[in-house]
């Protein structure tokens, strides 16, 4: 039996699109609960384009405590969905749970599909415990999830030569995008000295290389694209997707430099007829500093190792060649646990123009990049504007 070979043209580019987004309790939202802060998400989302729960025949989430929670939010909102989506593979899951509605919707499955995530990891008084699984390699020697990711960094430096200076350096890019955002958890200011002198906490990395620690909830909803364009002036439209897994924990990474990214990239472009050099904008999951550089990598933006070089010099900050991460990030915005669905709605909110202050001009075609398990998981999507299709 020949192996399966996805084609280009097995994909319904542009066929669909994200209609509708929104984010809720960015930071810290005391006494609501993780499906509080979702489910206020989708509803947010859902108003913004004239749409009400009874619309949604498709729901897609995957809560942080609730290993059910598909079915949690169902009865939550009172509705009756035909799909009940909840993949989980972390922080990349719900860039997943948008391939999956843009096949259901284009198979006439549902109509109205919403994706939606909350946490309440910072204001949580019950502390989530550890994810399901351990390694017998690993666990026995307690690792944080940090460690895994000062891993890639260490090797990275130790192959190519990146240095700490190149690694703060997307942090600060991360702060000035921040700075420009009303909702942004962390503003203020921050150099690359800041972050080489602040906390240690898995060597090579700083506390200000690793992602924020907020409460916090997103929400998109997906329609066919004739539908979107009756909803909203300008839909952010699914040109591609894709996504890809090389290992479960660190210790089987095949190479640590290299990560799934560098299949799911260059899949998507594929069935987007794209190149990166299209791309206006990028959303990339960066829960850590290093994650940056290795999707810059990874997903064409430069040669492998040449990352650290890529971004020095502002080169992905607010008035530099390639704007990254324009709502300031998981490093200085939000990260409430999983990160993945607020690179789509930031991305949407740059193709519609409803970024404000952090606005880019002209932005036709946004890659929203998402990050599950320890550099586990990767998912990556195109989005376009009208004038893409």
């Amino acid at each position: 039996m020949e192996p399966y070979e996805q084609k280009p043209e097995d994909f319904p580019r542009g066929k669909t699109a994200l209609a509708g987004w929104a984010t809720h309790g960015i930071g810290e939202a005391p006494g609501q609960s993780s499906i509080d802060l979702a489910a206020g998400a989708g509803l947010k989302a859902l108003a913004s384009i004239g749409l009400k729960l009874d619309d949604v025949d498709a729901l897609y989430l995957a809560l942080p405590d609730d290993m059910l929670s598909g079915l949690s939010l169902a009865d939550y909102y009172g509705i009756q969905p035909r799909i009940t989506g909840n993949n989980r593979t972390g922080g990349s899951a719900f860039l997943g749970h948008a391939l999956e509605a843009a096949l259901a919707l284009e198979a006439g499955l549902c109509e109205v599909a919403l994706i939606t995530y909350g946490s309440n990891t910072r204001t949580n008084t019950r502390r989530y415990g550890p994810p399901p699984g351990s390694s017998p390699y690993e666990t026995p020697y307690r690792p944080i999830l940090t460690s895994s990711y000062a891993l890639a960094a260490r090797r990275h430096m130790h192959d190519f030569g990146t240095t700490r200076e190149q690694l703060a350096e997307v942090a600060v890019a991360a702060r000035q995008w921040a700075n420009k955002n009303p909702e942004a958890y962390m503003t203020g200011d921050l150099t690359v000295e800041d972050v080489l002198s602040s906390r240690p906490v898995s060597t090579p990395l700083t506390v200000r290389d690793c992602c924020l620690v907020t409460d916090g909830a997103a929400a998109v909803v997906m329609t066919g694209a004739d539908r979107a364009r009756d909803l909203r002036e300008k839909p952010a439209y699914l040109l591609g997707g894709a996504a890809a897994t090389t290992h479960r924990y660190i210790a089987s990474m095949p190479d640590l430099t290299i990560t799934a990214a560098a299949m799911s990239g260059p899949r998507a472009f594929a069935q987007a007829g794209l190149e990166p050099s299209d791309v206006d904008v990028l959303q990339l999951y960066d829960a850590f500093t290093i994650n940056v550089i290795l999707f810059l990598e990874d997903l064409g933006f430069c040669p492998k190792g040449e990352g650290g070089r890529f971004v020095e010099g502002g080169r992905i900050a607010p008035g530099g060649s390639l704007p990254v991460n324009t709502n300031g990030g998981g490093l200085s915005c939000v990260h409430p646990g999983m990160y993945g669905l607020f690179t789509m709605v930031e991305a949407a909110r740059q193709i519609s123009g409803e970024a404000g202050e952090r606005q880019i001009d002209n932005v036709d075609v946004a890659l929203a990049h998402g990050n599950g398990g320890v550099l586990s998981s990767q998912a990556t999507l195109i989005l376009g504007s009208g004038a893409t299709l």
